[in-house]
Formats: structure tokens, sequence, C-alpha cells
């Protein structure tokens, strides 16, 4: 079984029959993450459809403005929601530093809410690498994925050393900087992603399907001389380690170990 530790399956439109179908016939467990409310929702209706789709709550920091000054609102959200994400800070591609403020403030209350629930969290931390790290350091998250890292490696294996683990997706395909924070990451903190359907569209200009993940373990294989059943053995692996002992996600750890 594959493992696509973050994607976007509210965004497929007509082709999340399909991409639903490739998750089923490849059996790629997918963490379904939302960026806002009306996205939740909509992955809560899809996860329906599928045992392998496990839909989270988070709002992305691009939406954090929105929902600053709503906080309440979204608790009970985050109490049913299984897990966290698509939830961090994003200095880079948001240039307007005035929404920086709001960012740390939603972060900061679902890292608040993340620790006392005790759950698994989806990391976005473009541009704010260090401060993501400060605040897990704050905050005690033990669980956290850093989703499609890009940052400085110093960061990375400081944050390799607290424990979070990261996910490689479809731009090892084509960027060597990404090639070479895929070979750092240590083996027991790896995982895969596609961030898809945006992520191949947004370096290709194509839709990215599930069965991109393939593509993505094939080429994580040949970085590190391994056989691609050994990488895809690794990461489902890591994340039934990462999952062990969270009551939120028994039946998950039970469908991955069948």
């Amino acid at each position: 079984m594959f493992v696509d530790a973050h994607a976007h399956l509210d965004k497929y439109g007509d082709l999340l029959d399909e991409a639903l179908q490739q998750i089923q016939q490849h059996r790629i467990f997918t963490i379904a993450t939302a960026m806002d409310l009306p996205s939740y929702f909509q992955l809560q209706r899809i996860a329906e459809r599928s045992d392998l789709v496990l839909p989270t709550f988070g709002v992305h920091p691009r939406r954090a403005p929105e929902y600053a000054d709503r906080l309440d609102e979204l608790s009970p959200f985050i109490e049913q929601s299984p897990a966290i994400g698509e939830i961090g800070l994003d200095f880079h591609w948001v240039e307007d530093s005035s929404q920086y403020p709001a960012q740390l403030k939603v972060l900061e209350y679902f890292f608040a809410a993340a620790r006392e629930q005790k759950k698994m969290i989806n990391l976005h931390t473009k541009g704010a690498e260090k401060n993501i790290l400060d605040l897990l350091e704050k905050y005690d998250i033990q669980r956290a994925i850093i989703h499609w890292y890009s940052g400085p490696l110093d960061i990375l294996r400081a944050m390799a050393q607290f424990g979070a683990y990261f996910t490689v997706g479809v731009e090892v395909l084509y960027s060597d900087a990404i090639r070479a924070i895929a070979k750092e990451i240590p083996d027991h903190l790896l995982l895969t992603e596609t961030d898809n359907p945006g992520g191949l569209k947004w370096l290709k200009g194509v839709v990215g399907m599930p069965t991109e993940i393939k593509k993505v373990v094939d080429s994580i294989a040949a970085l590190r001389g391994a056989s691609s059943v050994s990488v895809a053995r690794t990461v489902h692996e890591n994340f039934l380690r990462l999952i062990t002992g969270d009551p939120w996600l028994e039946d998950v750890r039970g469908l991955l170990s069948q």
C-alpha cells in the first residue's frame, strides 16, 4: 500500500471519480487536507466513498485572515477531525506581511488544540521554517508532518532532531534542490505525498492524479540506491509508527496493518 500524506481531493472536480478509482485500485492511503471549512465539508463527503481517504480539517495560511476573528467557530470541527491540516505559515508566497499576524494567531490556535487533543498535524512552512520549528518546540507537538519542505537544510536537520516527519512529493521529479532535501531526510522520518491535483499542475501545467505517488516513490528509490518496494515499505512503516497509540486513528492503523 502507498501513502499519500497530503492531497487536496476536493479540487478534482469532474476528475474526482477517476481519482478515487485510482486510490482504490492502487491502494493509496490518502490524507485529504482541508484549507478551510467549505473544503473540509466537501472532503467529509468524499471520504464516505472510500475507506482509504482520511478527511482532516485545517485552515491554510492563505485563508487565515478570513478566520482569525472567528476562532471559536472552528472548535467543533477541530474536535471532530481525526487529525489536523493543512495549517501553517507562509511568509514566501504570501507577500503581504500585514497578513502574518493573522496566520500566527490561527496557527497557534490549532497548535493549542493539537496539543490538548494529542492529534497529528500536517504543516505548511514556506518561508517560515524557523518560526514553525520554534512553535513545534513551544507547544511540544510530537507528531507533525512537514509537507513539501523546501527550506534550509540546517532547519530540516533541527526539525528531524525534534522528531518531525517530512513528505517528499512530485517536485522531486524535477528539482535538484528537492532531490537534495529528499536525500537528507532520515529514513525513519520519510513520508510521501502528491499535493495533487494542484501540485503537478503548479509544476508542469497538468492535473496530477493519485498514481503520481508511484513516480515519487521510484524517484526516491533511485536517489537512495534502494528498490521502489523497499521505499514504499519504509514509508508505510513510518506512517504506522506515526499513528501508533493515536485513539483518533485506530481504524486507520487497523486498515494499514492488514
